[in-house]
């Protein structure tokens, strides 16, 4: 009872806690009012403004409402072109076999299960002989780690991979990690690819996301993101916001019953940085050769950086 006021509470950008006392002692002693007044930072939750520590929960709580429909909602308010769109990232990075991708905000799987499917249909694909019940991932020629902060997405991607027949004892392998894209639990140049779809701009700190990408990739490694942007052309534009303002949380009330969760998500792509801004963004955590490529009019975009 206590935590669900709790989190109703810290949607409005309070803490329970000063909630709290704020009711109940009216006159603080001389150190909790010096304590209270100190500036919480501040972050943005769609067009809300919200401090920064509540934010992480409050993404969670949207991703957690919509994760068993999530798939659907992407084909519905796409028209199915998100799916185009990944397989053209896909072909940005061309993986051979022997890659190691941390496919970042993964969710439901749909970027890794392309990329272990090129993998498999590559001509220089060679199944492991040895015995697949005594290996593990790490041992495997090639693998695709899903990393993302909703358990309950991760399990619905899970799902999927299991009939697919992709595990973590399949070759090539599958592994599900829960977890913030800020601090990644794994060590420095672990992966030769890093890929995140459409999840960057939820993130609190997304300088801090783009140099623990640096971070854990390898000499050589790329870097490539897929995100919603700003469409350059006013009156495409135009129609654009009419559509995603006035159908798409609409269409989210009637597949998912969530009407809120998309209305965050449409107002989270107006406040993510352009094109520009962003591939500078990139620049600044280290990575080289950083380019970006518009798909359908500058809906979406690809950046692309190497970490050399």
């Amino acid at each position: 009872m206590l935590q669900t006021l709790n989190r109703s509470v810290r949607r409005m950008g309070l803490s329970f806690s000063r909630f709290y006392t704020s009711t109940n002692n009216p006159t603080p002693s001389s150190s909790s009012s010096s304590s209270s007044q100190q500036p919480q930072e501040k972050t943005h939750f769609g067009f809300k403004t919200v401090n920064k520590e509540d934010k992480e929960d409050m993404v969670k709580e949207v991703f957690d409402s919509v994760s068993s429909k999530y798939d659907l909602m992407n084909d519905v308010m796409s028209m199915g072109i998100h799916r185009l769109w990944k397989d053209e990232l896909m072909n940005t990075l061309n993986p051979t076999p022997g890659s190691h991708l941390l496919d970042v905000a993964g969710g439901t799987g749909d970027v890794s299960f392309r990329f272990l499917d090129r993998i498999k249909n590559s001509p220089n694909y060679f199944p492991n002989i040895a015995s697949s019940s005594t290996l593990k991932s790490s041992s495997l020629p090639s693998s695709a780690t899903v990393y993302d902060i909703n358990q309950s997405m991760l399990n619905e991607g899970k799902k999927r991979g299991l009939t697919m027949g992709y595990t973590d004892l399949s070759d090539p392998s599958i592994d599900w990690v829960q977890g913030n894209s800020e601090n990644l639990p794994f060590k420095d140049e672990t992966f030769n690819c890093y890929t995140v779809s459409f999840g960057i701009r939820n993130c609190t700190n997304i300088d801090q996301v783009l140099r623990e990408a640096h971070r854990v990739l390898k000499k050589g490694g790329r870097f490539l993101c897929l995100e919603f942007t700003q469409v350059p052309n006013p009156l495409l534009r135009y129609a654009y916001d009419t559509y995603s303002f006035n159908v798409i949380p609409v269409m989210g009330q009637l597949i998912t019953g969530d009407h809120d969760s998309y209305k965050y998500l449409v107002e989270s792509i107006r406040q993510f940085p352009n094109q520009d801004k962003f591939a500078q963004m990139i620049t600044d955590a280290g990575f080289k050769q950083v380019t970006y490529k518009n798909l359908t009019f500058g809906v979406v975009a690809i950046h692309s950086g190497f970490k050399l």
